[in-house]
């Protein structure tokens, strides 16, 4: 069922309205209670709220026995300044939808404008509105809420929008999709000293700065290559930033990216021992913690099918490229609970990264994204 010029202008203005008002990982409680006004009028047979915090799930029942299909989209923004000049840019300081999570929620509503309308002939389906995708945290609390208990699904379905692929394509294949990664924070104990007398402290200014480059020297290969490997330095700090004292202290935080989950033990363990080297060599303490832990995304053959012939259905051209991912996604957790697959959809050949500060989903893609996960639908629910 095609959408209305009416639902369509609906779901536009739904999707400006969330890039307004971006809430980050955790805080997206507003960004709910917008989801939660939007579907309360297509009456779904429930709304479950609080999910994992502050995720929402919609459920649209058939009138036969059938399996629960799952399709999943994120309500968080990024802590990042916008830098744009569309009408409907963020509001928040310091604060945007610069992943395309508000189109991602856009597209699931369309898919309940739609159910309101025809609702499964057997089954359900449940649109969920993830919280917390963003720092690796939110499927894991989802997943072990006792109310998702009651929802489990039997296929989960996700995408994500991709930029650099021209509008209209979409990428997807089986297996591994999204990289594995963590953030590791390294911190170095030793002495502060006088500037003048740097040799009564104990500085860790020479254990940060030949950190650096041993840990991005652990990369190796691209995301194609079985055992590929990135490390990335994202932080660096020493001290106080003052003229007197020399430094005491010291972190360096990387981000570690591995293919697949079991390579990423050995990666930690390889990083760990280059930071307790050199904190040997300068006679300082360290210590290590993790951060932002993404499990690899991997595709079921199953669901990849379901998906590859929805958008066939809708003459969507797809195949593999770019694929496997090197962006991480914590849809992978939901690999563990039942057959589940994410497609990438093209966001435009000159569309800004994800992450940049100009970056605005393509609304040209809601009515899109919609028509692949209906197809979807149909297939499995009638």
């Amino acid at each position: 069922m095609p959408l209305s010029s009416a639902n369509l202008s609906a779901l536009v203005a739904l999707r400006h309205d969330l890039h307004q008002h971006p809430e980050v990982s955790g805080q997206e409680e507003q960004t709910a209670q917008r989801i939660r006004a939007f579907l309360t009028a297509l009456t779904p047979n429930r709304l479950v709220g609080q999910l994992g915090g502050h995720g929402l799930a919609a459920v649209f029942e058939g009138s036969a026995p059938g399996p629960t299909i799952l399709l999943r989209s994120e309500l968080d923004a990024l802590p990042i300044q916008e830098k744009s000049d569309v009408a409907h840019r963020s509001t928040i300081s310091g604060k945007g939808h610069l992943c395309g999570h508000d189109g991602h929620m856009a597209i699931l509503a369309a898919v309940a404008m739609t159910l309101a309308e025809r609702r499964p002939a057997k089954g359900r389906t449940v649109l969920l509105f993830q919280p917390a995708e963003e720092d690796g945290s939110g499927a894991a609390k989802v997943l072990s809420d006792e109310a998702f208990a009651l929802l489990a699904p039997d296929l989960a379905l996700s995408l994500h929008n991709y930029p650099g692929l021209p509008i209209g394509r979409a990428a997807l294949k089986s297996g591994p999709v999204n990289c594995a990664s963590r953030g590791l924070k390294i911190e170095f104990t030793g002495k502060t000293a006088h500037a003048s007398q740097p040799e009564t402290g104990l500085s860790p200014m020479p254990a940060v700065s030949a950190l650096m480059p041993i840990l991005s020297g652990c990369s190796k290969g691209t995301q194609a290559d079985p055992d590929f490997r990135l490390v990335t330095i994202t932080h660096a700090q020493l001290g106080e930033p003052a003229f007197g004292i020399a430094p005491g202290d010291g972190q360096v935080w990387a981000t570690l990216r591995t293919l697949t989950d079991d390579q990423m033990e050995a990666l930690c363990q390889e990083a760990e021992a280059a930071a307790r080297k050199q904190a040997e060599i300068s006679n300082l303490e360290v210590s290590f913690s993790y951060h932002d832990v993404f499990h690899h995304c991997e595709n079921a053959p199953e669901a990849t099918a379901v998906l590859a012939r929805a958008m066939d259905a809708c003459g969507v051209n797809w195949d593999s490229t770019g694929l496997p991912w090197r962006p991480s996604e914590d849809f992978g957790r939901f690999r563990r609970l039942c057959p589940s697959a994410m497609l990438f959809l093209g966001a435009g050949v000159s569309c800004p990264a994800l992450h940049n500060p100009d970056y605005d989903f393509p609304d040209e893609l809601i009515p899109l994204g919609a028509e692949i996960f209906l197809n979807a639908l149909r297939e499995l629910l009638g």
